[in-house]
């Protein structure tokens, strides 16, 4: 990290070895067991730099360090370990856990002549609830006991039923330098089996440290998680969504072009002001991973080696990444407290707007910031407090729960919740790339539980609901309205905008329906098999149309004589609506057979004669000029004859 003004403005500097892996590393125990001055003594570095630690001799805040180890031949692999040294004084538990977000290991502390204390019990269900897996254990203070063997036991008792069950216990001494280098092999062989820490494409740096350089300007850092961030890259602040600019970053105080995953990171931003626009508990992201909420749904659990319950409505601290919200806690199945070792779905009603991805673990403090009470996986980040108890998210919540590390899991849930979701909005706010993402959406439409629908995805129920809706409206329409063609697309399409509130989709509906027994008709669907035929009470007037414009074909009557009631109207709307009749002119009414056989007639007396007039085709038609002007501009529009002057010649 950037520790003066010379660290940013040196000449850039990139690891030589391509074996390099980062991973973070995280001190946990009691006040006064030793982490810092084991951190010192294990990097060089005096994780302690406030002058408050210093008088005080105990850890207040968040102190850094970077340590490098290399694995044996043959591997030889190089491990560069970002250490955060936290706080082991009840005070400063807060500020314990703003440093644990996103650790791959711990480093669990304890002093051989105190053993077991509150805070170190406190510490391991805080590694617990945020899903730590890995540990290694140093006895410090060796030294200062006569009986290393029962130290060493008590310890592993401690650890019995926890993931922590077979951490290697290492004795050490910083005193005497007894178990360091067993320290430092130990830790290059546990993180010679992690894997290392997933680049999902959603990077995410939750600010724990923000200060001002002279000549530079705002710096911050922290543990880069989920994807990398590059210098000259546009960054967002979360939650106030404030715009910056990388200028710089700094990774093991050197300047690099970018930083990944399992990095401490430290970054140089233009645009933002320490303390006014950023500061510590703030997210630094990408804008198109979404935004803040101040509702989170979450599996709320207990440890079991927990004291005391947690009652409905308790007012708690929700800390997640670096920083921490203002909460009240509602269980969802109405109980009055969860019990110690329990587990419930919950919703989180935060004070203030937070940023956090489904999946992200959480921990549950009291108000006053004396006790830890539980634990939470985050389960939907943007929740809602409407509805709260309604059963479809019930349902989605309780699958979640089940798997929240499940990508498959989360996309069938959610759109058996919702019905229908963009693809390119499916899971923006969750620790799943857009492959893992992709893949279980592959997989659920393989197995026919999810449907493709253009840029869109419905779930299958939905999709076969809104089918059957769809058919039982058009055949409605064909009952109530014979005469009709079909149901106008615009009027489907609101009637099911509940169901399907996407247009993408609604396309795909219509194109789904036009495979088999149904077809489009313009701006209508039908039924394949349905022809429009007027009602019974208007047949008659129907038949007297068809014979008056058959009569004459090519100078039929003119609209005022063929309408002249409340049947006739609507029979001519029916004729022209289907087709069967074509309106020239608001005076002018043809069938449309006689429109083709005029077409015909004037193409043969063209081709006979040359280009023609109005006159000479009206005589050849046997018609008016009343008729044949707007059947020549119909014909015109329609590519059958083209205009040259007075004349008409044909098209092509």
């Amino acid at each position: 990290m950037p520790s003066a003004p010379a660290d940013l403005k040196s000449e850039k500097q990139t690891e030589r070895s391509s074996s390099v892996q980062h991973f973070i590393l995280a001190t946990a125990g009691h006040v006064d067991h030793g982490k810092s001055a084991l951190v010192k003594a294990l990097t060089g570095t005096d994780p302690d730099r406030l002058p408050e630690e210093k008088a005080r001799g105990i850890t207040i805040d968040l102190g850094f360090a970077h340590l490098k180890l290399v694995a044996p031949s043959p591997n030889a692999a190089t491990f560069v370990l970002g250490i955060v040294d936290v706080p082991g004084h009840e005070d400063f538990v807060k500020n314990m856990v703003a440093g644990v977000g996103s650790v791959d290991l711990a480093l669990l502390v304890v002093a051989a002549d105190d053993g077991w204390m509150p805070q170190t019990e406190e510490h391991l269900q805080i590694l617990t609830y945020l899903n730590v897996r890995r540990a290694v254990v140093a006895l410090t203070k060796i030294d200062l006991t006569q009986d290393e063997q029962g130290a060493v036991a008590a310890i592993r008792a401690k650890l019995a039923a926890t993931p922590f069950a077979d951490s290697p216990i290492v004795p050490t001494s910083v005193v005497t330098g007894r178990g360091l280098d067993e320290l430092k092999a130990t830790l290059t062989k546990v993180v010679g089996s992690l894997p290392p820490p997933r680049d999902f494409g959603k990077p995410r740096l939750p600010v724990d440290r923000v200060f001002t350089l002279q000549g530079i300007g705002t710096v911050i850092t922290g543990t880069l998680t989920g994807g990398a961030l590059r210098r000259g890259q546009n960054v967002v602040i979360q939650p106030s969504g404030k715009s910056a600019r990388i200028r710089n970053i700094q990774r093991a105080n050197s300047n690099v072009e970018a930083s990944g995953p399992g990095t401490r990171t430290a970054l140089n931003l233009s645009d933002v002001a320490a303390g006014e626009d950023i500061a510590r508990g703030n997210v630094v992201t990408l804008r198109e991973l979404g935004g803040p909420n101040n509702t989170f749904d979450a599996l709320v659990l207990i440890s079991a080696r927990a004291t005391r319950p947690l009652k409905e409505g308790t007012r708690v601290r929700v800390h997640y990444g670096s920083g921490n919200v203002v909460a009240r806690v509602a269980f969802f199945d109405k109980r009055e407290e969860l019990a110690i070792g329990e587990s419930v779905l919950a919703q989180l009603r935060l004070e203030s707007r937070a940023f956090a991805f489904a999946g992200d673990r959480c921990i549950l403090r009291d108000w006053a910031e004396q006790n830890t009470l539980a634990g939470a996986i985050l389960l939907d980040p943007d929740a809602r407090r409407r509805g709260f108890r309604d059963e479809a998210r019930l349902a989605c919540l309780r699958e979640r729960a089940q798997a929240p590390d499940d990508a498959l899991v989360l996309v069938a849930s959610q759109l058996a919740r919702d019905g229908a979701a963009r693809k390119s909005e499916l899971l923006i706010k969750s620790r799943f790339s857009e492959a893992e993402i992709a893949a279980g959406v592959a997989r659920l439409v393989e197995v026919g539980k999810i449907v493709p629908a253009g840029s869109t995805l419905v779930d299958a129920t939905r999709w076969g609901m809104v089918l059957e809706t769809a058919v039982a409206a058009v055949d409605a329409r064909h009952r109530k309205h014979p005469e009709q063609i079909g149901l106008p697309l615009a009027e489907l399409k609101t009637s099911l905008a509940d169901y399907l509130p996407y247009d993408e989709s609604f396309d795909a509906l219509i194109a789904d329906l036009c495979k088999n027994d149904f077809a489009r008709a313009g701006a209508e669907v039908r039924r394949r098999a349905h022809n429009p035929a007027l009602p019974t009470g208007l047949q008659n007037a129907g038949s007297k149309l068809r014979a008056e414009l058959n009569a004459k074909p090519f100078d039929p009557p003119s609209r005022g004589k063929l309408v002249f009631d409340g049947p006739s109207q609507q029979a001519l709307r029916f004729l022209l609506h289907t087709g069967e009749a074509v309106e020239l002119g608001e005076d002018v009414i043809m069938t449309a057979d006689n429109v083709a056989r005029a077409a015909d007639v004037i193409r043969q007396f063209i081709r006979k004669n040359g280009p023609a007039t109005v006159s000479d085709l009206r005589q050849a038609l046997g018609s008016s000029r009343r008729v044949v002007v707007p059947l020549l501009e119909r014909l015109d529009r329609d590519g059958v004859t083209v205009r040259q002057g007075e004349k008409r010649v044909l098209r092509g």
